[in-house]
């Protein structure tokens, strides 16, 4: 029994001791591998913010540039009939859009979906003002007509609401 008690005088204070080794080790570890894990995020965060802004230009461009009365003045040709206009204006909006659809990697989901949105609407508005105008009729006229519909809307386009909503966005990320 005398043997047993000596063995436990130094199992005991040696378990202590290496209880206490062990957890100041493994938290020393775990401290180093949080401050490795910030350092990355920093590294990352110091690469992604540019692209993240740069999306967010580039997308405030794509908006711009679909509004309608700067697309109808950027498209119309003269001489074209209303059917052209029209179908070149879509094919505008689509190919712009196409061209910005990676921007949506580095932007929120709410942002992104505002920005379908946008293209869809100004799509159906585009459309709507092709029904009230010959197919023949010059473009100028379905051009007028465009025109007179975004200036008449008594809420905002579209693209302006979703001008605002990334604007917003922008300022609570940076």
């Amino acid at each position: 029994m005398d043997a047993f008690i000596e063995i436990l005088k130094i199992i005991l204070p040696a378990g202590a001791v290496f209880a206490a080794a062990f957890f100041i080790v493994k938290r020393f570890l775990d401290n180093d591998q949080h401050k490795r894990e910030l350092d990355l995020k920093k590294s990352n965060q110091s690469v992604m913010t540019p692209l993240k802004l740069q999306a967010y230009e580039r997308i405030v461009i794509f908006l711009e540039r679909i509004n309608p009365n700067m697309l109808v003045v950027r498209v119309n040709r003269n001489g074209i009939s209303a059917h052209q206009l029209h179908m070149e204006l879509i094919k505008t909006i689509k190919s712009e859009y196409e061209h910005n659809l990676s921007q949506q990697i580095y932007m929120s989901r709410g942002a992104w979906e505002l920005v379908k949105t946008t293209k869809e609407e100004i799509i159906k508005l585009i459309n709507i003002s092709s029904t009230k105008v010959a197919h023949d009729a010059p473009g100028n006229e379905l051009g007028m007509m465009i025109l007179n519909i975004t200036a008449n809307l008594e809420k905002k386009l579209p693209n302006d609401i979703a001008l605002d909503y990334i604007k917003k966005e922008v300022n609570q990320l940076f």
